[in-house]
């Protein structure tokens, strides 16, 4: 199959492409635009007869319809996914998110291609922390961010799309992905790479707020299952039952790396900070037959810590960066 992937040099479009490589004879060409959280180096390694890079902007309406026109299937990861930064500047994510996301399905619509969908948890809002329920594919989206106001949109376009003009479209709503090629900004590998770096781990307020964690490869062996099996118009929850609070994910790093569990630093909680995210997976479990590898999550992140002790490289353009910016608020 010839596979065309969106944001395929991002964090969890670039594990992707690896597991697509390493799990299926398919051909993939990757779409992306290179903003700073998308990286050529994640994609280093891969065999050229199989992936194909081609540098470009979703919303670029002739760009994506050739592509389209040469694929049997796409995958749409692309998007701008930093609740702080959509805080500050909303308007890119709508640019990427909702302008980018209606440019591919006319072009799905134009080609008559299959399509899939990569979206959030975090469209449906949050939970209380001593609520038992978890988000399934019938909550109600209660958006609370730029960021998932714009995935939440984007969402309800490609069900529009599929239900009236016929789009082969399916969706997935994943919770909290971690593991390699993941922008050192973001809450898991900041705090590995800030302990290499001899630097204290920094926690939001209390780190009482719970997500619900799954490795990347886990995400990517579902979105392949919903690729080849899952139903037209259907919507996907994927999770692995991960569900832990920021303060118990910090402590758990510290000690897989050595260093004693309560050496972080508390410091000013973000914005509008969700309070807990958590996946109920059993449609995609029970009617897709699918499951997690990494079901153990402290052996998934003691995996990731190894990744990035070994790919040093890789983050390291990034990190003084990163920290200079958190620096400046605080954080």
């Amino acid at each position: 199959m010839r596979l065309l992937v969106t944001g395929g040099a991002g964090f969890i479009g670039s594990n992707f492409v690896h597991h697509v490589v390493a799990h299926t004879d398919d051909h993939v060409t990757v779409l992306d635009a290179l903003t700073y959280a998308g990286n050529r180096a994640s994609l280093a390694g891969l065999p050229s007869e199989r992936v194909e890079f081609v540098h470009g902007d979703i919303t670029d309406a002739a760009l994506v319809s050739g592509l389209f026109a040469e694929a049997d299937a796409v995958v749409h990861y692309a998007a701008e996914s930093h609740n702080d930064n959509s805080l500050h500047d909303p308007r890119p994510f709508l640019d990427t998110n909702i302008v980018g996301t209606y440019t591919l399905l006319e072009a799905a619509r134009r080609h008559d291609v299959r399509f899939h969908h990569i979206s959030t948890d975090e469209v449906y809002g949050d939970l209380e922390l001593d609520d038992p329920e978890r988000f399934t594919e019938s909550t109600p989206y209660n958006p609370s961010s730029p960021y998932s106001s714009t995935k939440a949109g984007s969402d309800l376009l490609v069900r529009a799309w599929a239900r009236s003009f016929g789009v082969r479209a399916t969706i997935s709503n994943c919770s909290n992905n971690y593991g390699p090629y993941q922008h050192v900004e973001k809450f898991i590998p900041r705090q590995i790479t800030n302990v290499i770096r001899g630097i204290r781990p920094r926690l939001y307020g209390e780190g009482r707020n719970v997500r619900d964690w799954i490795h990347a490869d886990d995400h990517s062996s579902a979105v392949l299952t919903i690729l080849d099996r899952g139903r037209i118009g259907e919507t996907y929850l994927i999770g692995a039952d991960g569900e832990r609070s920021n303060r118990d994910v910090v402590e758990r790093i510290l000690t897989l790396m050595g260093e004693p569990a309560g050496a972080y630093d508390h410091v000013m909680d973000r914005a509008g900070h969700d309070l807990r995210y958590a996946i109920d997976s059993t449609k995609l479990r029970t009617e897709l037959g699918w499951a997690p590898r990494f079901s153990d999550f402290e052996a998934g992140l003691a995996a990731t810590i190894a990744w990035y002790r070994a790919n040093e490289s890789w983050w390291a353009p990034s990190k003084a960066g990163v920290e200079a910016f958190y620096a400046g608020k605080g954080q």
